[in-house]
């Protein structure tokens, strides 16, 4: 769920929608580590000035913690 949005989210703000990625690793019982790939272009967008954008999308994660009892880290990272 939380990777679908995050996949939708992100080609809804990039410039090149069809080289966005996401992987998501199942670490343990209460740990998720998600990885957007984009191009490079894109990853200064979603990173944000400042980093703030990424810190929102962190945010709205983080309030699915409280219905799943997940925890979650997001990474963005190039298409290099």
């Amino acid at each position: 769920m939380v990777d679908k949005f995050l996949e939708t989210f992100a080609k809804m703000i990039s410039n090149y929608p069809e080289q966005i990625r996401v992987e998501k690793v199942d670490v343990d019982d209460t740990f998720t580590k998600i990885t957007i790939w984009a191009n490079p272009e894109d990853t200064g967008k979603l990173i944000g000035k400042n980093g703030k954008m990424i810190s929102s999308i962190k945010s709205v994660i983080s309030g699915c913690k409280a219905k799943s009892g997940r925890s979650y880290k997001v990474i963005i990272s190039s298409n290099e």
